[in-house]
């Protein structure tokens, strides 16, 4: 039986700070061996940031990793660290992961199985190893192997447990949240270490990147499959965990069904010098156990990290949004808020001749709620500018879109005139069904630099805002804003519904055309009228050119707009014909 500790570094890193994620690297180092740590691990890629992307075309990025990858090692005293980084050997790049001991670089162990799918393209950069080294450590065997090793039916996870002996796998990662991607891990770890009989210390990247959030939820299984330890989502942390492993002992469940091992792939076992040494016992831990957080609640402190991330990464302070009075500026002002501080957040208001009296009065009370700046600026004097501008071509037309649009328009460039001006950054509102079917205008509303619910759906929308007060305790969203009619308000009388069927009915079409991939027959088998259904498709498909101008956002949908989702512009298949 070995007992020792194994501190997981669930760490923030940004992409291209290789010197800042290196000292957090350090930093997490020294801290662990102060707590008696035997070992330490850190998430995939941590010295670049994950996802690096086409920096890892650079030379001198992969150089400087590999230097900043020395003073880690120089670093490292009285324990074993895991440490990602990108690796080079002859003109092949790797995703690899340095096993360092007592300032040595012991070995270095390289990802086998490469994800080329969803919003990974991890083939374009690097080259997959050939083989799955399996440590010994007195009588401790150990495998290392990062992410998407353990994620698939025949994984190098399998080698290295049913070929190498190990008693217990590191896996080190960078898993980008999405809804229920934490009950999804859970379900591939537990059944991987019960068929197995293996401990599983799975330690994963918290942060965001872009587009994407990693929600850290680090954790430690047995060898039955029981989650004994987990770090908090959303938070970096160190979560610290005395584990004793009975050597050569496997406990399989033979009713789990097992991964297969990868054909061919070698495993080698490489001894390491010295011993675990024993922990002290004035440094004893209690094992913390992440209380999961409830659907809603999960997506809400996803989108709040997104915000966070994106904005203060990107060296802003303060963010700018357009509030209307609806459902959807007052809930990505709230989530602004709750990012930021309402110091940082400021709201505007930019009432038309069509706007409702609870337009402005909505936000006004929003903004109250909030103790948020809120600024009044009509735009009626502006569009009655354009119009007369505009006068003579238009000449003879009827009034139609393009006059509506335009009000959009004028409040986009206002927008982005404050954040010029001030240096805020603006924030878009628009939700997932608006901008699947294109009812959105470009440079208007889809004007800024972040879309925070680009990838929710109107339905979400309601059940969040609703969460939001209720958690609260109080009303947060004005009452009035959650029970009113959606509406642009750019013409009388305007109601959402004029344009699009009821979100109850358009929401289930999108997620299983847009998320699901399914074809418009399978679609109408749901039970959902084939003109409809037909409708929906054709403007899904139709306004990809769209989409293809928006800012980015954050992903929380299995299946996004952007990364996830790569559909030509220029494009004569119509779905919709099927």
């Amino acid at each position: 039986m070995t007992m020792f500790r194994i501190a997981l570094a669930q760490i923030n890193t940004t992409v291209g700070d290789l010197e800042g994620n290196s000292q957090r690297i350090i930093a997490a180092l020294k801290e662990a061996e102060e707590k008696g740590a035997q070992f330490i691990t850190f998430p995939e890629l941590a010295i670049t940031g994950y996802p690096p992307e086409d920096l890892l075309l650079k030379p001198l990025f992969i150089a400087e990793n590999l230097k900043w990858l020395e003073e880690i090692v120089k670093e490292t005293g009285d324990l074993t660290a895991i440490v990602g980084f990108a690796d080079k050997t002859g003109d092949n790049i790797h995703n690899a992961a340095a096993v360092i001991r007592n300032g040595k670089l012991v070995s270095v162990c390289r990802k086998v199985l490469l994800p080329n799918y969803s919003v990974f393209d991890e083939k374009r950069y690097f080259e997959p190893s050939a083989s799955s080294p399996v440590f010994v450590l007195d009588s401790l065997r150990f495998g290392v192997n990062i992410c998407e090793d353990i994620y698939q039916p025949i994984c190098p996870a399998a080698n290295q447990c049913l070929i190498g002996g190990a008693d217990i796998l590191f896996n080190i990662s960078a898993s980008p949240y999405f809804a229920g991607k934490r009950l999804e891990r859970e379900a591939i770890l537990q059944r991987l270490a019960a068929s197995c009989g293996v401990f599983i210390v799975y330690t994963n990247l918290v942060g965001g990147q872009d587009e994407l959030i990693f929600d850290g939820y680090s954790m430690v299984l047995d060898n039955r499959g029981k989650i004994i330890a987990s770090a908090a989502q959303f938070k970096e942390e160190i979560l610290y965990v005395d584990l004793e492993v009975p050597a050569g002992e496997k406990k399989r469940d033979g009713s789990q069904s097992r991964p297969l091992e990868v054909p061919g792939l070698r495993v080698e076992t490489i001894q390491i010098e010295g011993g675990i040494k024993k922990i002290s016992r004035d440094k004893s831990i209690t094992l913390g156990k992440a209380r999961p957080m409830d659907p809603l609640e999960e997506i809400f402190r996803a989108l709040c990290l997104g915000v966070r991330e994106y904005v203060f990464k990107n060296g802003f302070r303060e963010v700018v949004i357009g509030l209307s009075g609806g459902i959807d500026s007052a809930l990505v002002a709230s989530i602004a808020v709750e990012a930021l501080g309402p110091g940082n957040v400021i709201g505007v208001t930019m009432p038309s001749i069509y706007s409702s009296e609870g337009s402005v009065s909505d936000s006004d009370q929003l903004a109250k709620n909030l103790s948020i700046r809120f600024l009044n600026i009509p735009i009626a004097p502006v569009v009655a500018s354009f119009e007369a501008l505009l006068a003579g071509p238009f000449k003879g037309i009827e009034r139609g879109l393009a006059e509506e649009n335009l009000q959009a328009r004028i409040r986009g460039t206002i927008l982005m005139t404050l954040s010029n001006k001030f240096g805020w950054l603006a924030l878009t509102t628009g939700n997932k069904s608006e901008t699947s079917v294109g009812y959105c205008t470009l440079y208007g509303d889809m004007a800024g630099g972040f879309a925070v619910i680009k990838d929710v759906y109107k339905t979400m929308v309601y059940e969040l805002a609703k969460w939001l007060n209720s958690s609260k305790g109080r009303k947060i969203i004005p009452q009035a804003t959650v029970e009113k009619e959606p509406s642009a308000e750019l013409r009388p009388g305007q109601k959402d519904t004029d344009s699009l069927p009821p979100y109850e009915v358009l929401d289930p079409i999108l997620v299983r055309y847009v998320e699901n991939n399914k074809v418009l027959s399978e679609i109408v088998a749901d039970g959902f009228d084939r003109e409809i259904v037909k409708r929906v498709i054709s403007l899904v498909d139709l306004n990809e050119y769209k989409r293809r101008q928006a800012p980015p956002g954050i992903k929380i949908t299995p299946q996004a707009f952007g990364k996830d989702r790569r559909l030509p512009i220029v494009n004569k298949y119509r779905a919709w014909r099927g």
